[in-house]
């Protein structure tokens, strides 16, 4: 990137750090302000830069979010599965103790 480019999203980043840990968006606003009135490329180039970076922000929190519930949905079905497994294997079991106790107990 050029100098106006590298120092505006210098600046973008330091904004948003700033934004994230007080609330004050009123920040940006009082920032684009500073850079339209001396010089536009300036004002231009940190705007995009904001746009980009939280952009970037929101699309990373929904892709931790689907993949949150990607995980979850995956431990409740091997978890189904297992309960469905053992499930089987009682019912397997009872079976054969029944078919022991036939063979064992003739009156059975």
């Amino acid at each position: 990137m050029g100098v106006a480019e590298d120092l505006a999203d210098e600046l973008a980043q330091k904004v948003i750090q700033y934004v994230d840990a007080s609330g004050d968006d009123g920040v940006i606003t009082d920032i684009v302000n500073i850079l339209g009135a001396t010089s536009q490329t300036a004002e231009e180039a940190f705007l995009t830069s904001m746009r980009v970076r939280r952009a970037n922000q929101k699309a990373r929190a929904l892709l931790l979010e689907r993949v949150r519930k990607f995980q979850t949905a995956q431990k409740a079905k091997t978890a189904a599965a297992a309960g469905a497994a053992a499930d089987a294997a009682a019912d397997a079991d009872t079976d054969v103790d029944a078919k022991a106790d036939a063979k064992t107990d003739p009156g059975a």
